[in-house]
């Protein structure tokens, strides 16, 4: 009897934990260092950049940055809502994995889609309405 291992779907889990690296990325590139300006933490701000001195050549292509990962958190969307509906194994433990791997999926896109928000405002919005 053989059976039939069907490798996890790559729409499963690799498009949403890129989606969350890549609205991750935003946050902190962009995000961050508008926050603690407008926290006025200029010197965390100081401290951050002299950490990691290469946020500062990422923050000049928030534009590209941001772009990206607008993209592939639409493309996880777009996956996820289309293999909403796929059927699960047959086995009531591995369909029992495949609904909770569905459900993290769908969080880890939800937590994916509020930083990215964050990132946006701050990076974008937050200097022109504070600072206005």
């Amino acid at each position: 009897m053989s059976q039939n291992k069907k490798p996890v779907s790559w729409t499963d889990t690799i498009a949403p934990t890129l989606s969350l690296f890549t609205s991750a990325g935003t946050l902190i590139c962009c995000a961050l260092p508008a926050l603690l300006v407008t926290l006025g933490m200029g010197a965390a701000l100081a401290g951050f950049v002299s950490a990691v001195p290469w946020i500062t050549a990422v923050s000049e292509y928030k534009e590209w940055v941001f772009a990206i990962a607008g993209v592939m958190l639409t493309l996880s969307a777009i996956l996820q809502w289309r293999g909403r509906n796929a059927p699960c194994p047959a086995d009531p433990v591995k369909a029992k994995a495949c609904m909770r791997l569905r459900r993290v999926s769908w969080v880890i896109l939800i937590v994916s889609a509020l930083i990215y928000l964050t990132g946006f405002f701050f990076a974008f919005l937050a200097a022109d309405i504070f600072y206005g």
